[in-house]
């Protein structure tokens, strides 16, 4: 009798408990995390753009001709439209785009894929596009393409008010030929930027993409230089003009009495197919070159450049290399330190290949 009310007490009680145990809400996330394909069929790494719901593709000719099949790592529980592992072609018809649904129904997000021509290595910053949320600007190529990045996306969680002109980094119908160029420009850190140690920003501009999930962790890292390249280069030509701002500070924001700002644009060639960022884009010993603008200082008008690829002796140059161009409105805006208000404009760049 004792055994079988002990039973039936324990019986209640799970079921008391069990009776107060909810389902886990379902994964409301919606992201593409990954992508693989195989690496014959790739020229560079994948770069998944989070902000922008980008997949930039650096896809070999045959895989570009042929199609391909990437395999979609997902939010947990969620589904995507085209499965994953599905053929897309790439006939230039229509942007191709991936629907992803969350395990919960209530979010869905749309990706576009877009592929990387590696031929064309001329830049004029005639086309922009605004990002949708944040208001900041960024220059795209033919097919709508996005391969350049700048810093704008970490300023944007600063608190800068969402508009194309509140940011470092931007269109101008100040250009040297056509109707746009990119301007940059160097501007005053935002309250919640100075709260970190942050009092101003450099306008930039780079090949490559910006890694948002590093931009609060490791800003520095946040920037990621390259795109692939075929051949070697062997000059990297273009137009600027600049003006650098009155008063030059340090980091803590002192102002350096004779200390004048200067620009900064140079181009890294270097082995591999994995971005290099600000932290080591100048220090790795992957680097097979440099190309550097020698001359930052103030140009009232546009003046040409035609800088020279260095090689290092000895390097060992791989099948795979990549090549980045970096402009900067501060030389060292990197380490938060330069002038508000300095102003370049760069146009018509150019990677000139080796014979």
């Amino acid at each position: 009798m004792i055994y079988r009310k002990i039973l039936a007490g324990f019986c209640l009680a799970f079921l008391a408990l069990h009776g107060c145990i909810k389902d886990a809400p379902l994964n409301p996330e919606a992201d593409i995390e990954s992508v693989q394909l195989d690496q014959s069929l790739l020229t560079g790494n994948v770069f998944i753009d989070q902000i922008n719901r980008t997949i930039t593709l650096n896809l070999t000719d045959d895989a570009f001709q042929n199609g391909i099949s990437p395999v979609l790592r997902l939010s947990e529980g969620a589904s995507v439209v085209p499965e994953s592992g599905s053929t897309i072609k790439f006939d230039g018809t229509e942007d191709i785009t991936y629907s992803v649904t969350s395990a919960s129904g209530k979010n869905t997000k749309i990706y576009t894929v877009k592929v990387v021509n590696v031929g064309n290595w001329g830049f004029d910053f005639e086309n922009w596009q605004s990002n949708p949320t944040d208001g900041y600007e960024f220059p795209i190529e033919s097919g709508n393409v996005q391969i350049w990045s700048s810093g704008n996306p970490g300023v944007a969680l600063s608190g800068i008010p969402p508009r194309r002109d509140a940011y470092p980094t931007r269109s101008t119908t100040d250009g040297y030929l056509g109707s746009k160029a990119a301007e940059l420009v160097t501007i005053k850190g935002t309250t919640l930027s100075e709260f970190v140690g942050i009092r101003l920003f450099a306008g930039s501009l780079f090949l490559g993409g910006f890694n948002a999930s590093q931009a609060l962790l490791n800003p520095l890292a946040a920037t990621e230089f390259g795109q692939p390249y075929v051949g070697l280069p062997d000059r990297l030509t273009g137009y600027y003009k600049y003006t650098a701002g009155a008063e030059y500070q340090n980091r803590e924001g002192a102002v350096q009495p004779g200390v004048k700002d200067r620009c900064a644009i140079y181009a890294v060639l270097f082995n591999g197919s994995e971005r290099l960022n600000a932290t080591n884009v100048m220090t790795s010993d992957r680097v097979i070159a440099r190309a550097q603008l020698a001359d930052g200082s103030d140009k009232a008008s546009f003046t040409r450049f035609d800088v020279p690829f260095v090689y290092r002796q000895g390097v060992t140059i791989s099948d795979n290399v990549m090549v980045a161009i970096v402009a900067s409105s501060s030389a060292d805006g990197n380490e938060y330190r330069g002038a508000i208000g300095s102003r370049l404009i760069v146009d018509s760049l150019r990677v000139i290949p080796r014979l």
